[in-house]
């Protein structure tokens, strides 16, 4: 009887731990938080950014700290982070604002991070703008009126593994099959805006490509930001609209197949692109709505509608409200105002979804949002610190 009694016991211990195991994995399983925010970090002069950010006190400093602060990422992409040498600017950003808290909020660290060279501001020689003189930012690979000007920055709450990065500053605009080069057209010849010899330095990011893998435990998953160049500012030879569809169609390619991506080398001289399977989060300003906006058409499409890529399409409230007060060009677009990610002017081009965190298919999601507080909410002040708003997803690794 004593022995009837120990085998039924253990096999109730037997089938409590079957039913238990699914809930116990959960809970051992992290909830990663990955955000992207343009927040506007970007200065008129190089050294201005780490002047401001080397002691408390910046109002817009203090006001991009707060959202982070708010939102709390675990890992984070900002854009318009003016690039300095050896993390100077992202080290005083971190002690002097983000590990302080701003207006009530809890201070947040990032034990790592990862920024580097960007294209912006570096002189290709050319007339790339054909206004008869070379020089400036517009003929530069990239525009900025300084190296480095509107650059990027990743942090980390988990390890990066840095000695596997790859970067994709110096890839060339003409080396991707099937570029949209931009055409003169004024001539017949197609795709000529830029001469041969300008083609054959021109690069294809206008600030650059990141492969930034992140340790989650014993996962990896790879953080791919990026800048894509806004698609204005030119003229009827789209050069700047055609790059930027170029530029986002390099992670489309990037994550597809080995056909698509065998044709992209890194900085490394590595080529090909992201080894089949590997989880990724593709994040960034990528200044391309899928609807609205002056953008190629279907250029962010591109990943919206990649069979490797899902789109959680975060939402939020205040940016319904936003269009609805704001009027004007937003009563003419074709897209949902929930969706918005960027209050620009309310004349053109209105309201946009541009900014984008999205996951590899495969990865369990668990939420996703835009940070844009109702003008009723006390965080409302906050939608000022830049014409971007932090987009954020969870995921369940």
């Amino acid at each position: 009887m004593t022995r009837v009694r120990g085998l039924l016991l253990s096999l109730l211990a037997a089938v409590l731990a079957v039913g238990l195991a699914p809930d116990l994995a959960s809970a051992a399983v992290p909830k990663v938080r990955f955000a992207t925010f343009n927040a506007s970090l970007n200065r008129a002069a190089a050294g201005e950014l780490l002047a401001d950010l080397s002691k408390p006190g910046d109002p817009q400093a203090s006001e991009a700290a707060e959202v982070i602060q708010r939102v709390r990422p675990d890992v984070l992409l900002i854009n318009e982070f003016d690039y300095v040498p050896e993390n100077a600017a992202a080290d005083a950003f971190r002690a002097n604002y983000l590990e302080v808290g701003q207006q009530g909020a809890d201070p947040i660290e990032y034990p790592y991070a990862y920024t580097a060279p960007v294209n912006t501001g570096v002189a290709t020689g050319f007339d790339l703008d054909r206004n008869g003189q070379v020089g400036g930012g517009n003929d530069s690979h990239g525009f900025g009126l300084f190296e480095g000007q509107y650059g990027m920055l990743v942090l980390s709450k988990y390890p990066i593994a840095f000695d596997e990065i790859r970067t994709f500053q110096n890839f060339l605009w003409q080396d991707m099959p099937g570029a949209l080069l931009p055409d003169d057209p004024a001539t017949p010849e197609p795709a000529d805006w830029y001469s041969d010899e300008a083609l054959d330095v021109l690069r294809l990011s206008s600030k650059s490509h990141w492969d930034v893998p992140i340790k989650i435990g014993k996962r990896e998953v790879h953080f791919l930001v990026a800048h894509p160049t806004p698609p204005t500012f030119d003229g009827p030879e789209d050069r700047n609209g055609v790059r930027n569809h170029d530029e986002i169609r390099f992670w489309a390619d990037y994550v597809g197949s080995r056909r698509q991506s065998r044709y992209i080398y890194d900085d490394a001289g590595e080529r090909g692109g992201l080894k089949p399977g590997s989880r990724f989060v593709i994040a960034g300003d990528y200044n391309a709505d899928p609807l609205d906006g002056d953008s190629v058409d279907g250029a962010v499409n591109q990943l919206l509608g990649h069979p490797r890529i899902a789109d959680p399409e975060p939402t939020s409230e205040g940016a319904v409200i936003a269009a609805e007060q704001q009027g004007q060009a937003n009563t003419t677009h074709r897209g949902d105002p929930a969706l918005d990610t960027a209050d620009f002017n309310d004349t053109a081009p209105g309201n946009l979804r541009v900014d984008l965190v999205l996951p590899s298919r495969g990865l369990v999601q668990r939420g996703a949002g835009v940070f844009w507080p109702t003008p009723d909410s006390p965080l409302a002040r906050l939608n000022d610190a830049s014409d971007h708003h932090a987009v954020y997803l969870d995921l369940r690794l």
